[in-house]
C-alpha cells in the first residue's frame, strides 16, 4: 500500500472516530441536561432517568440542540416553571463541557 493510500485510510479512520466521539458527547450532554431538567421539574429516581431518555430521543430530531431546548422549554412551561432561556442555554453549555470531560476520561 502506498503512503498516499495509508494517509487516506488514516484520515478516514480519524473522521469515523471523531464522529463516534461527537455522537457520544451529544448523547451524554442530552442525558445530563435531561437529569438537570428532571430535577427542576421535581422528577426523581427512575422517573428522572426515563425523562433523561426522552430528552436524548428529542435530540435525534434535528442537528444541534434546539430540539432539546424546545422539549424542555415546553415541559417547563407546562409545569409553570419560570426558567429563562438564558439559564437553560447556560446549563446546556455546562452539560456540554461536562459531557466532553466524561467522554474523554472514558476513552
Amino acid at each position: 500500500m502506498s503512503t498516499l493510500d495509508n494517509r487516506g485510510k488514516n484520515f478516514e479512520n480519524k473522521f469515523a472516530h471523531d464522529e463516534q466521539l461527537d455522537f457520544a458527547v451529544e448523547a451524554r450532554l442530552s442525558k445530563l441536561y435531561g437529569l438537570w431538567a428532571a430535577e427542576k421539574l421535581g422528577i426523581d429516581d427512575d422517573s428522572a432517568q426515563t425523562y433523561a431518555g426522552e430528552v436524548i430521543a428529542a435530540n435525534l430530531e434535528e442537528p444541534g440542540f434546539d430540539d432539546i431546548l424546545r422539549k424542555v422549554r415546553k415541559d417547563f412551561d407546562e409545569k409553570g416553571l419560570e426558567i429563562s432561556d438564558h439559564i437553560m442555554e447556560a446549563e446546556l453549555e455546562k452539560c456540554l463541557c461536562e459531557a466532553k470531560k466524561q467522554i474523554c476520561e472514558q476513552g
